[in-house]
């Protein structure tokens, strides 16, 4: 029952919630990035959610206009493409806040594995891959709570698909508790 119903209601109260708070810093966010850098706020890319359909995700534009041109969808600590309001928002993960627009469209939930880009599939065999897509994917999730950055793509897998088979209310409540620590020490 939590799995398919109460953790649905949770994620869409919690994001309209969230989108009433988050209003004002949403748009300081936008006029900062705005003020920053040439091109739009949000940026927008394809991922993988629930039963492997594709959907685009929101985020705040941390890098210049055109990165994913410039040097591919994975980052590194010093990327010379990540804006200086850029590198504020993904520090502190500010950047995610938009797919809260996610959640409300049906695409994410607030706890999940992270949504992966198409060409992270050839990271899985077909039946891992298949396994890993059986729930929404989050904002945050228990990969992102444990090594954040310092994971390798097995590890990340592993913690993706035990979540995937062992989804409760616990769960979710620890993963919440867990990213608030993370979020306090900051990234990067």
């Amino acid at each position: 029952m939590y799995k398919n119903i109460l953790k649905k209601i949770i994620d869409i109260m919690s994001a309209l919630i969230l989108l009433s708070i988050l209003l004002i810093p949403f748009i300081v966010i936008g006029i900062l990035i705005t003020l920053d850098s040439k091109g739009g706020i949000f940026y927008r890319q394809i991922r993988i959610g629930k039963n492997c359909r594709h959907f685009k995700i929101f985020k705040f534009r941390t890098m210049v206009n055109n990165a994913d041109q410039i040097g591919g969808y994975s980052t590194s600590k010093n990327d010379s493409r990540i804006t200086k309001i850029g590198l504020f928002l993904r520090k502190t993960s500010l950047d995610e806040l938009p797919q809260i627009l996610n959640i409300l469209l049906g695409d994410m939930s607030l706890i999940g594995p992270r949504p992966d880009v198409p060409a992270q599939e050839i990271n899985y065999t077909n039946e891992e891959f298949i396994n890993r897509h059986k729930v929404f994917p989050g904002i945050t999730g228990l990969s992102q709570c444990r090594n954040r950055h310092n994971t390798t793509n097995i590890t990340r897998k592993r913690y993706d698909i035990f979540y995937n088979n062992k989804v409760s209310l616990i769960l979710d409540i620890k993963i919440i508790l867990w990213t608030l620590k993370v979020l306090k020490k900051g990234s990067y």
